[in-house]
């Protein structure tokens, strides 16, 4: 079992920037892909960002490629979501997940951890 907790979130201008991250608990956190997701309100919730085990490859949705950055600190069982240049579209609740596996996806349904979401809200 894997617990996730995110924290970072808040409110924040068009055009600034916010750190999100996720501490995780449990098992092995070195052994698990890591996924940041959103939600916005009436909206699905969809795929941000992932990073494999060891970092050494990182997969971004096309509407942050460029301003944002997944990152993972292993020693301190905690990824980040570096935010950059955000923008109203960005408002949304973010998740954290992690799959029982060194390989990363986009699909929700493959990541077995998640924890409760920090909201993010971006005023224009």
């Amino acid at each position: 079992q894997v617990q996730l907790v995110e924290s970072g979130g808040g409110l924040v201008q068009a055009g600034g920037s916010l750190r999100l991250s996720c501490v995780a608990s449990g098992r092995t956190f070195n052994n698990y892909g890591m996924g940041w997701f959103r939600q916005a309100p009436g909206k699905e919730r969809e795929f941000v960002a992932a990073i494999t085990w060891s970092g050494g490859y990182t997969y971004y949705a096309d509407s942050v490629k460029g301003r944002f950055t997944i990152s993972r600190d292993n020693a301190k069982n905690t990824v980040y979501l570096q935010m950059n240049r955000v923008n109203p579209e960005d408002t949304a609740v973010y998740y954290c997940a992690a799959r029982g596996s060194p390989v990363v996806t986009s699909r929700e349904n493959t990541y077995h951890y998640w924890g409760q979401g920090t909201q993010v809200t971006v005023s224009s």
